[in-house]
């Protein structure tokens, strides 16, 4: 009689029991594992399933107390429920993105060379520029997202002497109507070549016209971007940036290497480049850009320096049946107009290639160059004061063959005949590129 005032009334019982069980599974595991074999059986021979039935009272649940059970853990769960932490705001999740670590890759071209003429000409700040072993350059990609809002990326590259910021900018994530900006320093997207680097073009070189017209790193500078993504019925993206005019290497056709202040808006480079994709047929796909940048130069108060460019991408690359077959054709054309004391400098440069991946690990381009002198308004030659010897035509063609090994390793054997007039005798160039990749590299753009 002790022994029944003891025992706990049977709702409680179950209620504890389950909940015990379920919060801690290990707790029943434990009690399991640790129950000894001898208590299987009841001292006085019942089987244990009697000798609990017994020591419970041997009642079973009613209708009335099973009700009550099933309440009672609805209730629980409710109260678990209401008592969540909210959901992350912006502030958590900048937390969590900057708990990672960022993407960063090393990407290395050298490339043993050879030339004719030690005077070679190669306008390229990452062109194999001497007879010998050339380390064109060792690349650092770091990029990341910063918070909900921004994300941001970096091109260090080093070379034998020393080491340059080539790009570093934050990019918005979330601006409203299609609107999306830059900020830092970037490469403008003038053309198809200026805005990429070494490891995604189809020859050693670069084009001597990027050289002649922005120097060279390429056009780039500190400043800010916009782009905006139409809604017309094809892709028509309009990208409109502001950056430095100075700069040797970045933007030689502007105040170049004469570092003058900026005392108004029109001291700055601006560019406007509209963009626009077309897909006639699945297999087949286009782009045309248009292109302008103008800017100060160094000639005197005023006088100005303009870019007209233009370039067209056709790619057919065949995706409704297995194919490792690709062809490419590239062309840029760039026309200046410059204005100098008592005259006016306009020239046309620019380039067309053929690109053709034959099998899943090679491929071969072609390219041909051409350049004409800086001419006056009459057409006579009177001297350019960026390349005073440039007095006639000039033309380059190269090829290339190409084998990857895998995806993050490139051999690449390229020779090229350069003709520039106003000299004796062509200028020819063997070239036999390497490339190395490791880490987390972005996908390149179309």
């Amino acid at each position: 009689m002790q022994l029944q005032l003891l025992k706990p009334p049977h709702t409680v019982l179950w209620t504890m029991t389950v909940l015990v069980w379920a919060s801690s599974p290990s707790i029943g595991i434990a009690i399991a594992q640790e129950r000894p074999p001898e208590a299987a059986a009841a001292p006085d021979g019942r089987d244990s399933a009697q000798a609990d039935d017994q020591a419970s009272g041997g009642d079973e649940l009613s209708p009335e107390e099973l009700a009550e059970l099933e309440a009672a853990l609805g209730q629980d769960a409710e109260d678990a429920a209401t008592s969540r932490p909210p959901a992350p705001g912006p502030s958590s999740v900048a937390s969590a993105l900057q708990s990672m670590n960022p993407d960063i890759s090393l990407i290395v071209d050298s490339a043993i060379a050879y030339f004719s003429d030690e005077d070679n000409l190669q306008t390229g700040g990452h062109d194999p520029t001497s007879t010998g072993f050339n380390l064109q350059q060792l690349e650092m990609a770091i990029g990341k997202e910063v918070d909900p809002y921004f994300r941001l990326d970096g091109n260090l590259v080093f070379s034998q002497f020393g080491v340059e910021i080539e790009e570093i900018y934050a990019t918005t994530l979330n601006l409203p109507w299609n609107v999306q900006a830059r900020i830092g320093q970037f490469l403008t997207q003038i053309g198809r070549i200026n805005p990429t680097h070494p490891h995604s073009w189809d020859f050693v070189d670069q084009p001597f016209a990027i050289g002649r017209l922005f120097g060279a790193e390429g056009n780039r500078g500190v400043g800010v971007e916009l782009s905006y993504l139409t809604p017309l019925p094809w892709y028509v993206e309009i990208i409109a940036s502001a950056t430095d005019a100075a700069g040797e290497a970045t933007a030689r056709s502007f105040f170049g290497s004469q570092d003058l202040p900026v005392e108004s808006p029109l001291d700055v480079q601006s560019s406007l480049v509209i963009k626009q994709f077309f897909g006639p047929s699945d297999d087949l796909s286009a782009l045309w850009g248009l292109s302008v940048a103008t800017g100060p130069n160094a000639t005197g108060h005023d006088n100005r320096s303009d870019v007209y460019a233009t370039d067209l991408y056709l790619k057919y690359r065949p995706i409704t049946r297995q194919s490792y077959t690709t062809v490419a054709l590239q062309t840029e054309w760039f026309y200046r107009r410059r204005q100098i004391p008592n005259s006016l400098l306009s020239d046309l440069s620019g380039y067309l290639y053929l690109y053709w991946r034959f099998a899943r690990r090679w491929s071969t381009a072609w390219r041909a160059e051409y350049g004409e002198p800086a001419n006056t308004r009459k057409g006579e030659f009177e001297g350019d004061y960026l390349d005073p010897d440039w007095s006639d035509y000039r033309v380059r063609g190269s090829a290339s063959l190409t084998f990857w090994p895998t995806e993050f390793s490139r051999v690449r054997a390229q020779g090229a005949v350069d003709v520039p007039f106003w000299r004796n005798d062509p200028i020819y160039a063997l070239f036999l590129a390497f490339e190395f990749n490791i880490g987390a590299h972005g996908a390149h753009k179309f």
